[in-house]
């Protein structure tokens, strides 16, 4: 007689038993795993979050397909489950799935709505443990280890008990992968969509990820893929059975973390105040723009918009990145990086507009950003120059705009770039 594999119901909490049923409940939803009472790193994501949002807010929309996302010329944010059956996926640009699925509702996303949300979410997850690491608005690690003391459940019973509470207190569902590491906990809450609960184990995981491709791991994307397949790493099984050493002389660094993550092991710890590596805004065009005047015009309000990120957060960025999509969907992306860290509008459009003089040869674009990345604590931001006093003028100008914005809103104050223009006068009205 096989061995009964501990486990319990994801309604009730009760042991599952031997049945297919929960015993005391009678819910079908039971979870069962030879290391289910010992494994503690989490993967929570909730179920396609914006959707998932607006469907609790309006139950009509309940069982129609439904999108998330821009105008006709923009990318899909999120597809409800239904709509991904037709083939919907996120970052699909709009027209593509509207032909997918014409009979889909499309709403345009209402960020505040989701941040509460999402932010009612994360603190449920920091009720549970002070180690949570957020990757986005909707998705965490989580560590609960030592923490059944405080609960009186494993942290396996302790996150079904919170999937239950998120559906109660905030009207959406999650889905958790349990594991004993980041990488493999990631990719155990993708298994078992939406309202999922997946347990990867260290024993099984190298045989779980063999078969593969070398595309599966986290931070191998096409072009890396495509040079692993050129050497003859096509599979993670490839990467299993090749030598430690071989693979950190072929790839340095990136050698050894795929010896070891095609292992299932990653030793990254859970990490509650991860910093943000970058601060970036981007919008895609209606139509496509190729003249230099309405993409300078758009380049400053995003410019406006990473300044005023990087003020709320009290930080200050050494590179300023423009990014550039043609209407063929090709990226550009094109840095610099300044002798001092900037949080200053002034100073990331005039970066960013330098690089955009280089690419504007015609070419129309279909969308246009502009980032800042090497960041620093908001206290390095443009300090003083004896030499040239440009900068001081600059801070001096914009904490006075700064000031007016923040008494009478920021469409009231605007540069004479943005004056008299459709973009201006859009911005001021969202």
């Amino acid at each position: 007689m096989p061995t009964l594999l501990p486990g319990f119901c994801r309604d009730c909490l009760a042991d599952a038993g031997a049945g297919v049923r929960c015993v005391a409940c009678g819910s079908p939803r039971l979870v069962r795993h030879r290391e289910i009472d010992t494994l503690a790193v989490a993967h929570v994501d909730c179920d396609a979050f914006f959707a998932a949002v607006e469907k609790r807010d309006n139950p009509a929309l309940a069982d129609v397909p439904l999108i998330i996302g821009g105008g006709k010329r923009g990318v899909v944010s999120t597809a409800c489950y239904i709509a991904r059956i037709a083939g919907v996926r996120s970052a699909m640009p709009m027209f593509k799935a509207k032909a997918l699925c014409p009979q889909a509702v499309v709403l345009p996303p209402n960020m505040d709505k989701y941040r509460i949300a999402g932010h009612a979410v994360r603190a449920m997850m920091q009720a549970l443990t002070p180690l949570v690491e957020p990757l986005s608005i909707d998705e965490a690690f989580l560590d609960l280890s030592g923490t059944q003391a405080l609960h009186g459940l494993s942290p396996a019973r302790t996150l079904a008990r919170f999937a239950l509470e998120v559906e109660r207190q905030v009207g959406i569902t999650v889905s958790v992968g349990l594991a004993p590491n980041k990488f493999l906990a990631k990719t155990a809450s993708d298994l078992d969509k939406p309202r999922g609960f997946s347990v990867l184990g260290a024993t099984e995981a190298p045989g779980f990820l063999a078969p593969r491709p070398v595309t599966f791991i986290w931070g191998v994307g096409a072009a890396f893929g495509a040079r692993l397949a050129r050497d003859g790493f096509h599979t993670i099984a490839d990467l299993q059975r090749a030598d430690a050493g071989d693979l950190a002389r072929r790839y340095g660094a990136e050698g050894l973390r795929l010896a070891r993550i095609a292992h299932g092991i990653d030793n990254r710890p859970v990490e509650p105040h991860r910093e943000a590596k970058s601060v970036s805004a981007e919008t895609t065009f209606d139509t496509d723009i190729g003249a230099l005047r309405p993409l300078e015009q758009t380049l400053y309000g995003l410019a406006e918009e990473v300044s005023a990120r990087l003020k709320r957060a009290d930080l200050s960025g050494r590179t300023v990145t423009l990014k550039l999509k043609t209407a063929d969907f090709r990226l550009r992306t094109r840095s610099r990086t300044l002798e001092s860290a900037t949080r200053l509008t002034g100073r990331i459009y005039a970066s960013a507009h330098e690089l955009l003089l280089k690419e504007t040869d015609g070419t129309a674009f279909r969308l246009i950003g502009v980032g800042v990345s090497e960041l620093e604590p908001g206290s390095a931001a443009d300090p003083a120059d004896l030499v040239d006093p440009t900068t001081e003028r600059l801070k001096a100008a914009e904490t006075a705009m700064d000031a007016l914005a923040a008494k009478f809103g920021r469409g009231a104050v605007s540069r004479g770039l943005m004056l008299n223009s459709d973009i201006h006068q859009r911005r001021k009205g969202r």
